[in-house]
């Protein structure tokens, strides 16, 4: 009896956590809500470099001061170095929420990894070198830095993917295989194997494991999944598992509600819960790649709502790619990355495996089967997760893809007009949806800079609202800041026609008229 009581008020305990974090989120993120020591304006701050990028004459950096900061120095002519102190002046700001419904929102991915400022900085001066862990894994970087095969030793050892070319990130994210990019808990549980089998005849092997397991997490920054896997590891001896992860993200959520806005931190827990919850499932087949088929499809379908209000498609040829890709990255891209990190001399196979990587991703990216589906509120999601579990548990799945259909279609029964003007910062673009037709008139262009208006925010938008396609193109005149975006949209976009204005054709215009002749 006694156990029995106890048994129960476990039970209530963690339910009741799970209530009192999705409350507590709920209402700091619904009011806005953040503890900040800063405030706007100008000041000279001294702090920790914890991460740091350079891109041409561009420095990015996070620095741990009183407040967390992400900070931009142009025209950086100074190496820093990852646990480097240094004084930085410049302005501070609070970054800036999306100026465009339904897409990505800076201030709030910022918040998510407990950002509360960024600074354009005037000028840093070192004020003392890294030391303790900040210099292991200064060293760390510095001597991934000198190899070949350093994007995806940064990407699958550290989880740092700011050195992928942005159009192979594009390829593997529209082949659904972007997670593997992600440290998981894939990722984690193998390195955990390779520690136990080295460690097994040590007494305290578990301690020790979880030990290096959350130096690891630091040297990965503290991202959401390598928290989530390294806790379970750590916990998942004395508490079964299914309370662990309602535990795990009750307690993340309570540390920064403003996780929720963290895609890493949603397909983490909520494909671990499903694949957990239906494990019965996968393990009523012996074969291997059956079992990687059927956790692909509970992954895929546990994923479905995140993917669709993130990137506004779903690709079903994913659930397929994953059986050939989840074994490839598993068993020879990780592995291989790690051993290139220790045995340099490996270096280069790992660039042939990288490179062979790339080649299947662009390969199998022509077959993709991609259906846009619109952006959907709170309450859909919900229906779709309620028709997720049903479908798994009935294992039938009728009206879950009569409600996929209906989504993907959802822009037919729609008769209303919208007229949407977006942000393009100097110049203008408009979208005009008429019934069946839509309409854009000019497309925005930021001259001299790489930044895409039609990759970031154009398609993005029109995809969020089902529009599979442009009925027309209006071009009001042949100035960069309202044109300058028109070949990008036309290369990879559906557009049906283009209307230019009356009079003599400038440059810009006769090389927009050369692509779409030979479209």
């Amino acid at each position: 009896m006694n156990h029995y009581m106890s048994k129960l008020k476990i039970t209530s305990l963690y339910k009741l956590l799970f209530v009192i974090a999705i409350g507590y989120t709920y209402i700091v993120i619904q009011n806005d809500i953040y503890i900040k020591k800063l405030n706007p304006g100008h000041h000279e701050i001294v702090g920790t470099i914890i991460d740091v990028n350079y891109s041409d004459d561009k420095m990015t950096c996070i620095l741990l001061a009183s407040d967390k900061l992400k900070v931009t120095k142009y025209k950086n002519n100074t190496e820093y170095h990852i646990g480097d102190r240094v004084k930085v002046s410049g302005n501070i700001q609070e970054p800036s929420n999306n100026s465009i419904f339904h897409l990505f929102n800076y201030k709030n991915y910022l918040l998510s990894t407990g950002i509360h400022f960024t600074m354009s900085a005037e000028k840093i001066e070192k004020v003392s070198s890294s030391t303790g862990l900040y210099r292991i894994k200064s060293k760390i970087y510095q001597k991934i830095d000198n190899l070949k095969s350093k994007r995806y030793i940064k990407t699958f050892i550290l989880g740092d993917k700011s050195e992928l070319d942005a159009g192979i990130k594009q390829i593997y994210q529209e082949n659904g295989i972007s997670h593997l990019l992600a440290i998981s808990g894939m990722h984690i549980s193998l390195l955990a194997s390779i520690l136990s089998f080295l460690l097994k005849k040590f007494k305290y092997h578990h301690l020790l494991i979880s030990v290096f397991l959350v130096f690891y997490a630091f040297l990965t920054s503290f991202t959401p999944s390598v928290i989530r896997a390294t806790l379970f590891f750590i916990f998942s001896p004395k508490i079964e598992i299914k309370k662990l992860i309602v535990i795990v993200a009750s307690l993340m959520l309570i540390y920064n509600p403003y996780y929720v806005y963290n895609v890493g931190f949603l397909f983490s827990f909520i494909i671990s819960f499903y694949l957990i919850s239906f494990s019965e499932i996968i393990n009523r087949f012996k074969s291997y790649f059956i079992k990687v088929l059927i956790v692909s499809f509970i992954s895929f379908l546990a994923g479905l709502p995140i993917v669709i209000n993130n990137f506004y498609c779903i690709n079903f040829s994913g659930i397929f790619l994953n059986i050939i890709f989840v074994p490839f990255v598993s068993f020879i891209v990780f592995p291989l990355s790690l051993l290139a990190l220790i045995f340099p001399f490996l270096d280069n196979v790992l660039v042939i495996v990288t490179n062979a990587l790339e080649y299947f991703s662009l390969f199998f990216n022509q077959f993709n089967l991609v259906i846009t589906m619109c952006y959907m509120p709170f309450y859909i999601v919900i229906v779709y997760y309620i028709l997720i579990t049903i479908s798994l548990y009935n294992h039938k799945y009728f009206f879950l893809i009569l409600v996929l259909v209906i989504h993907a279609n959802i822009k037919q029964f729609d008769k209303n007009s919208y007229v949407t003007l977006l942000d393009v910062g100097q110049g203008d673009s408009a979208i005009l949806e008429l019934k069946n037709k839509t309409l854009i008139i000019d497309t925005g262009g930021i001259t001299g800079s790489d930044y895409s208006i039609v990759t970031n925010k154009t398609i993005p938008y029109l995809k969020s609202h089902g529009i599979i396609s442009i009925s027309y193109l209006v071009l009001t005149h042949g100035d960069y800041d309202h044109m300058g975006e028109a070949i990008n949209l036309v290369n990879n976009f559906k557009v049906e026609k283009v209307i230019f204005n009356c009079g003599p054709y400038n440059d810009l215009e006769k090389e927009l008229i050369k692509v779409l002749d030979k479209k």
